[in-house]
């Protein structure tokens, strides 16, 4: 069984800085991707950024580019999530996706096999 334990959530004013974790358990992952997805009230899922398991290209949505950086730890299993400059607009809950699968839309949240439960990112002004 496969778990994906997000850490790292909590309330920062704008400007600030947090760092999420994700870290996977009952699969070791050599390939495929692990993503960031968030979701704000009243809003659909939308895709943050994703990282390749095998070969560590990193896709980024335009809205956190320059200010978001993922990065992975094969050995830990886990996956991290740096975001700088958080904006009011950041706010939302933050899940992490996984799949072993090497050829898909890593924007499409169907693509995945495996979410985390979320954390909470709130950015106030």
């Amino acid at each position: 069984q496969v778990q994906l334990v997000e850490s790292g959530g909590g309330l920062v004013q704008a400007g600030s800085s947090l760092r999420l974790s994700c870290a996977a358990s009952g699969r070791t992952f050599s390939s495929g991707f692990m993503s960031w997805f968030r979701q704000a009230p009243g809003k659909e899922r939308e895709f943050v950024t994703a990282i390749n398991w095998s070969a560590g290209r990193t896709y980024y949505a335009d809205s956190v580019k320059g200010r978001f950086t993922t990065s992975r730890d094969n050995a830990k299993n886990t996956v991290y999530l740096q975001m700088d400059s958080l904006k009011p607009e950041d706010t939302a809950v933050y899940y992490c996706a996984a799949t072993w699968r090497e050829y898909v839309s890593t924007t499409n949240p169907g693509a995945y096999d495996y979410w985390g439960q979320g954390t909470q990112v709130t950015v106030s002004s």
